[in-house]
């Protein structure tokens, strides 16, 4: 299952807005003979991909899959069925399928006389599939605030000045966090101070073909017709207070509502800090990544400002999945309350 685990990380800039899921067959005796993953949306899926690698050897094999195999027929055809055609006795399953019309798998196995195990490294392939299990259990799109700061907490001097807190190594794997999501998320205040691009680039910095969505959270339409987000490298919503209605401001899970209905399943929250309270005060964050430079600046902008905790009673708690050294920062990943 870890070897599945790896397989299904794999595809995780292609799928959206479908599941990563991996696949390794084995013999009765232990042996690999297939292995596959969910390359991208819309082609066959990691058992589909196994049971080609294992051709006729996939009879009375193993199938170990992190997600329960899909029921039903949509771009693809149901796996469990493409399972039991290929004669596999025994399938080990990580997460169950919580999804109204992909689910049943097991059912349909354990029908055909299929052998199923199912829970096996839950906990690990649910934090894998974090993204789209959020997604189908929240109908709402999985949030991840990203964040670079000082050591002591700082995302810009007092004077203003951010460029550059962390470091080369750390921005060159932004890029790469921005490759596995489909919508990036700023306030108008970073527009204004920053004016970012934001688009996902190449070590050359040229745009990708593939741009995720760039939304700028703007009550009152403050965003200047040539800012750099308004360029025509990726696709752009400004969400104005008229649009996503919350009185004076933006109604936050409205907007993740708006989100969701456009086929976008993972939001990258990049700021400002004051965005970034208003996301955790309505419980809307699901992660955080932060990159923290080896740098303290005693003074400047926090990375979160202006929630509504009083006390650390009130204090959102933070489960920590990963420690990463990148050049001389570390990236810290969090996972935020209960999937």
């Amino acid at each position: 299952m870890h070897r599945a685990l790896e397989l299904a990380v794999r595809g995780a800039t292609e799928v959206l807005p479908n599941p990563v899921v991996g696949c390794v067959l084995l013999t009765p005796d232990g042996t690999v003979i297939g292995e596959g993953w969910h390359e991208r949306y819309g082609d066959a899926h990691a058992e589909v991909n196994a049971l080609r690698a294992a051709g006729d050897r996939a009879r009375g094999a193993t199938a170990v899959v992190t997600l329960e195999p899909c029921n039903h027929t949509g771009r693809t055809g149901p796996c469990a069925r493409a399972l039991i055609a290929a004669g596999v006795a025994r399938v080990v399953v990580a997460n169950t399928d919580p999804s109204e019309t992909a689910g049943g798998g097991a059912e349909t196995l354990r029908a055909a006389g299929v052998e199923v195990v199912t829970g096996v490294l839950a906990d690990e392939a649910s934090d894998v599939n974090r993204v789209w299990l959020t997604g189908v259990r929240r109908r709402r799109p999985f949030v991840t605030f990203k964040t670079g700061m000082t050591l002591d907490g700082r995302v810009a001097a007092p004077d203003g000045t951010s460029r550059w807190i962390t470091s080369a190594e750390s921005r060159a794997d932004v890029h790469r966090l921005r490759q596995r999501v489909d919508t990036m998320l700023v306030g108008s205040g970073t527009v204004l101070t920053d004016d970012p691009v934001l688009t996902v680039r190449d070590a050359d910095g040229r745009p990708l073909p593939r741009q995720p969505l760039r939304v700028v959270a703007d009550s009152t339409g403050r965003t200047p017709p040539r800012a750099r987000v308004r360029n025509g490298d990726a696709e752009t919503w400004i969400a104005t207070a008229a649009e996503v209605g919350g009185g004076d401001g933006l109604d936050l899970p409205h907007l993740l509502s708006m989100l969701w209905v456009r086929g976008r399943r993972h939001v990258l929250l990049e700021g400002g800090p004051r965005l970034a309270a208003a996301f955790f005060d309505a419980g809307l964050v699901d992660e955080v990544v932060a990159y923290i430079a080896p740098t303290v600046l005693g003074a400047g902008r926090p990375s979160v400002d202006g929630g509504a905790a009083a006390t650390l009673t009130d204090a959102h708690r933070l489960t920590l999945r990963e420690v990463t050294r990148i050049g001389d920062d570390v990236r810290l990943r969090y996972s935020v309350g209960a999937r």
